[in-house]
């Protein structure tokens, strides 16, 4: 059987919409939505650029406790749509105990006004054994609390760590800082959570107030690809990023116009010549002695 390129066009950007999420079994929005920050502007808008981004297929929505009234908000704009929703929280290391991380969850979904998570994280490592915060994980998904769990700004080692505690299948995916200027976890992460069956997830995808100046090289390499494809820069940014196939973006949309755009780049597929330019123009560089994070 054969397909026309038009065709074959559109099974990529399916592939791209939608991808399977780690060892979940669940196929998620490759393009999702963070949410750091969202509480800080207008709610009003806030709630319509997640509801936006929700009727655009960006199902998979990213929280935390540290996010402040973050959660408020998002429980707001998924009201009546929650099993649509692929939803995520975070765990504090100060709270990452066993008996803390149920209490900090059970606030999570009390905020979020739902009975479950999709997926649990542990937002970064801390001084409580790993093996704590698994047990409560585990303790959950008996529960039925959460569906899943994973990390989050976790090097290859802290990785190995935790496989040996945890097992195969168990570490769903891994959140890591991940944007043009910053692609440190291409050295070991990405290659450890292929290997692993680990989804990796980029959070501050359009680098924290560092987005390529369009005067610069790379810059203006962004808008060359983005005229000839009929997209923006950002679009094009959010592409790369999610060029392979276990690779996830949250990128924060603060207006309805902006979620769009946003879920846009969820079709666009790039080129081997553009992606092999953009990896040209925008070097990951040495690999750094720390996992670089926000």
């Amino acid at each position: 059987m054969t397909i026309s390129i038009l065709q074959a066009s559109k099974v990529c950007e399916e592939i791209l919409r939608q991808k399977e999420f780690g060892s979940t079994g669940k196929q998620v929005s490759a393009i999702g939505q963070g949410t750091w920050y969202i509480d800080r502007g207008d709610r009003r808008s806030a709630v319509a650029a997640l509801r936006r981004g929700i009727d655009l297929g960006m199902s998979h929505i990213d929280t935390a406790e540290m996010y402040g009234d973050a959660e408020l908000v998002i429980a707001e704009a998924i009201a009546g749509q929650r099993d649509e929703i692929f939803l995520v929280s975070k765990v504090l290391p100060s709270n990452a105990s066993r008996r803390d991380t149920i209490a900090a969850c059970e606030r999570s979904l009390a905020r979020l006004k739902t009975d479950r998570l999709d997926c649990y994280l542990l937002h970064w490592r801390g001084s409580y054994l790993l093996a704590e915060t698994v047990a409560a994980f585990e303790q959950l998904v008996d529960a039925g609390k959460i569906r899943s769990w994973g990390v989050s700004n976790f090097d290859a080692d802290d990785l190995d760590e935790m496989l040996a505690v945890a097992g195969d299948g168990r570490i769903a995916c891994n959140q890591v800082l991940y944007h043009l200027q910053e692609r440190a976890i291409e050295h070991a992460v990405i290659p450890w959570c292929a290997k692993h069956g680990v989804a990796v997830v980029a959070y501050s995808p359009f680098g924290h107030s560092e987005f390529p100046d369009p005067r610069s090289k790379g810059g203006e390499l962004l808008q060359m690809i983005a005229k000839r494809h009929g997209a923006s820069p950002r679009q094009v940014a959010l592409s790369f990023l999610i060029r392979e196939p276990r690779l996830f973006a949250i990128p924060k949309a603060s207006t309805p116009e902006h979620a769009a755009d946003n879920a846009a780049a969820g079709e666009l597929v790039l080129g081997i010549e553009e992606n092999a330019a953009l990896d040209k123009a925008f070097p990951r560089g040495p690999r750094p002695r720390s996992l670089p994070m926000l």
